[in-house]
């Protein structure tokens, strides 16, 4: 659990949060733990994508609280509807699809050693 003070903003509360089910308990989300335990990353991942997008200056507690909230109830949403695999919001998986005709390279057993 997160060993911070309740007087501490909720931006360093969530900056000291080590997994997902923080997030959703400290923001007051709910959630089905079979999508966070399939999706967690993913949905971490596009939480941080809604938040480089926000202004937080001069900005009350309760507004960022309540943008913050919104902001995982969105990324949460985006994987109840869709999986992992068609969000594709790593690398990895848009590198996947980026160039259909590309072939991965091909090592044939006979040549390892």
């Amino acid at each position: 659990m997160i060993n911070s003070s309740p007087a501490a903003g909720i931006l360093d509360r969530l900056g000291k949060a080590c997994a997902a089910e923080e997030f959703f308990s400290l923001l007051g989300v709910a959630y089905d733990p079979k999508i966070v335990n399939v999706a967690r990353l993913h949905i971490l991942r596009r939480m941080g994508h809604y938040f480089v997008q926000e202004q937080f200056a001069d900005a009350p507690e309760a507004e960022i609280r309540a943008r913050c909230k919104a902001m995982l109830e969105q990324a949460y949403a985006d994987f109840v509807s869709s999986s992992p695999i068609e969000q594709r919001v790593f690398k990895v998986l848009k590198d996947a699809v980026a160039d259909p005709k590309k072939v991965g390279a091909f090592v044939p057993l006979s040549e390892l050693k």
